[in-house]
């Protein structure tokens, strides 16, 4: 990437403040229920997609601290990775396609445990400094849709009341700093922010003018 996304990365740092200060009022307030703590890794196992803002900062972070050997180790990973998680996709639309009730295929692949990329062999996260909002809030009760999740590895109970994130919110604002991106870099796929986008599929894409339709001088 040679585009100039300082602007939009630094307003998908403030963003991510925002969420870490979210997490840890939720944490000491409820020290007991919030299970993270390092090497607790199920939240790399989940499968979730990123925005288009989000896909690009973790790529550029990557390109940062990786090269060589190591880059292309974990680049072949994640190409293995990103062919098991279209597979998944692939077989629950089919099902969807011959009549099955799409929310129950939504809930069996929310139960589908793929692990990311990132996850060292040591159980740690490669790039947690920069890892996705979505790895940064598992641990506390969040809500999407108006249907509320808790990690299964918590101390909070279902049912009960507890602070909850509406992640909806968070990504209205990752879909409008992506959007803002797309317009600023006078795009010709003005609907790209609509982009959703694994982190293994962030990891070997390409993130060029080209793919990101900047039209070319002259």
């Amino acid at each position: 990437m040679t585009l100039d996304l300082k602007k939009h990365f630094t307003q998908y740092e403030a963003l991510v403040q925002v969420v870490d200060g979210i997490f840890d009022r939720v944490k000491q307030e409820f020290p007991k229920e919030v299970f993270c703590r390092e090497k607790c890794s199920d939240c790399c196992y989940a499968i979730f997609d990123m925005p288009l803002i989000e896909a690009l900062y973790l790529k550029s972070k990557f390109l940062e601290k990786f090269s060589g050997k190591e880059k292309n180790d974990l680049l072949e990973i994640a190409d293995k990775t990103d062919r098991a998680l279209v597979k998944l996709k692939r077989d629950a639309y089919k099902k969807v396609q011959k009549g099955a009730d799409q929310l129950e295929i939504v809930g069996r692949m929310s139960q589908e445990r793929v692990r990311c990329p990132l996850l060292g062999s040591d159980n740690l996260c490669l790039l947690y400094e920069f890892r996705p909002i979505t790895c940064r809030i598992y641990g506390i009760p969040t809500s999407t849709a108006g249907k509320s999740h808790i990690c299964g590895r918590t101390n909070f109970i279902q049912g009960n009341a507890y602070p909850t994130l509406n992640m909806d919110k968070i990504y209205t604002q990752l879909q409008l700093i992506s959007a803002q991106l797309i317009k600023d870099i006078h795009s010709r796929n003005i609907k790209m922010h609509e982009m959703l986008i694994p982190v293994s599929m962030a990891l070997i894409t390409d993130f060029n003018e080209d793919y990101l339709g900047v039209p070319q001088n002259g």
